[in-house]
């Protein structure tokens, strides 16, 4: 038996719906390599594994922010307004590259705030 996809309802806009297919209509037709994504400036590249790291750190912080405030997936889901299921990508790293947004929505419905500082970074070696 085939196993059921499990899709969410984006609500979008007849005019979000024309812009992600004129975007899978166009990288069907063309098939980009890589290095012609790059030169596009469509696509950056992969993340640093350090921004990887510091995420995954963030991550966890209010993955423990959750816990001790006794909060279940489906309670931050609620809260935040984010799926159940993109939560549980975020919280496994799947998703890579979560907008700030989606961040300080998840930070919020586990009472923390989401804030910025700054570091020098060490000279090379």
């Amino acid at each position: 038996m085939p196993d059921k996809v499990n899709q969410r309802d984006m609500n979008w806009t007849p005019a979000d719906r024309a812009r992600h297919k004129a975007i899978r209509d166009k990288f069907q037709a063309e098939r980009p390599t890589p290095a012609e994504l790059l030169a596009s400036g469509e696509y950056v590249g992969p993340i640093p594994h350090g921004l990887s790291l510091t995420l995954r750190a963030a991550m966890h912080d209010l993955k423990q922010a959750q816990e001790s405030a006794g909060l279940s997936l489906a309670d931050v889901a609620e809260r935040s307004g984010i799926d159940k299921a993109a939560l549980s990508r975020l919280e496994t790293g799947v998703t890579e590259n979560p907008t700030v947004e989606t961040l300080m929505q998840y930070a919020r419905a586990v009472g923390k705030e989401l804030t910025w500082s700054l570091r020098d970074v060490p000279a090379a070696s």
